[in-house]
């Protein structure tokens, strides 16, 4: 038999690698849904995908044993994530996500575990050591680099001010999702909670979407688009939320909020192989430090 240390060093590089498959299926996200835009537009995505995530979520709760419903106490604050984490969160980001570059989305979406750092703290639920601190701000000074060293292709210009505006709006809504949620997390699990504020939240999404569905010519819409639908349905929603709130379950809400940062590493790379966009040396200097800085955070 394993030993409890031997086990717990097991489930906790499990939770690792979960955490880092999250980023990656983010990373590549950036890409899929600009990709599937040539076919839908935002809101009409949102209400194709959601209830794919809403059925993924059902059948992987319909696994696991455990109460169905939560305690009548949290249903408000169940629900409140949900229309939080999920309807105003998801509408900021797939619109900021139109409106400006997605080099640009990665930058201000890397902000979040700076604000969960900070909300935290301010909850009294963690206090930050100095190096998770120092960590934190080494990956988002990684972030910068990888950003703004495709200069040529990516701006913080006017032409995409709302976009990015309405992504840092996204970042301060994931931040107060992921700190709020911490107790509930706590009390039912990481997949009960995730799958419930995904049931509290998609109606309004497809009900937002419908009217824009209703104007697409779904005939002639391309099978790479219907992909793409499917990827930010199962895995870019229902799988990805999974693992970050199981983070958050494990590693608490810090430690969880800086592997955000790798998001924009894969999505990197994504955009390198799939559409040819060799990164700079600048890119690849900060791709380095923000993981360096989430080993120094990970290890505080």
């Amino acid at each position: 038999m394993l030993s409890s240390q031997t086990s717990s060093r097991l489930g906790s590089r499990a939770t690792d690698i979960g955490m880092v498959a999250m980023a990656a299926i983010w990373g590549v996200n950036f890409s899929v849904v600009k990709s599937a835009f040539e076919a839908f537009s935002p809101l009409a995505f949102n209400a194709l995908r959601f209830p794919l995530a809403v059925a993924s979520m059902a059948i992987l709760l319909r696994s696991r044993s455990g109460p169905a419903l939560p305690e009548r106490a949290d249903v408000g604050r169940i629900v409140a994530l949900g229309l939080i984490g999920n309807v105003a969160y998801q509408l900021c980001f797939i619109i900021g996500l139109d409106l400006t570059r997605a080099g640009n989305a990665s930058l201000l979406l890397s902000t979040t575990p700076v604000w969960t750092v900070i909300l935290s703290a301010l909850s009294g639920h963690e206090r930050p050591s100095r190096r998770v601190i120092g960590g934190v701000g080494a990956m988002f000074a990684g972030m910068i680099f990888v950003v703004l060293g495709g200069s040529d292709e990516l701006s913080l210009g006017a032409e995409s001010l709302r976009g990015d505006l309405l992504m840092v709006v996204a970042s301060l809504l994931w931040s107060v999702y992921t700190v709020w949620g911490r107790a509930p997390v706590a009390k039912y699990g990481s997949l009960r909670m995730t799958a419930w504020t995904i049931f509290a939240g998609s109606p309004l999404l497809v009900l937002m979407g419908v009217p824009d569905l209703t104007r697409t010519e779904l005939s002639t819409v391309p099978p790479a688009a219907w992909v793409g639908v499917v990827y930010a349905g199962v895995l870019a929603i229902g799988v990805a939320y999974l693992l970050w709130y199981r983070g958050v379950e494990r590693l608490g809400n810090t430690r969880t909020a800086v592997y955000s940062n790798l998001v924009p590493v894969f999505a990197l790379s994504t955009a390198w192989v799939w559409l040819g966009e060799v990164p700079s040396g600048l890119q690849l200097l900060g791709a380095a430090v923000i993981l360096l800085g989430l080993r120094a955070a990970r290890r505080g």
